[in-house]
């Protein structure tokens, strides 16, 4: 009966690299839109009262108080 072989590990890592930015920059561009959203305030959105409104209403459709 011949002997097992061990494992090789495989050479390609469980995360690439490309993958870990992609990620990297989705959670930042997610966190950035939920300050703008629920925390702004407007200090951000000067550019006119439609972007502000826009905002006003992002925070009552997820429940932020605001009032």
């Amino acid at each position: 009966m011949p002997k097992a072989q061990p494992v090789r590990p495989l050479s390609t890592p469980a995360i690439s690299a490309r993958l870990l930015w992609t990620a990297f920059a989705v959670v930042s561009l997610m966190l950035l839109l939920t300050y703008l959203v629920a925390f702004d305030q407007g200090a951000v959105s000067r550019s006119g009262m439609f972007l502000h409104e826009l905002m006003h209403d992002g925070r009552h459709l997820l429940g932020v108080p605001c009032h």
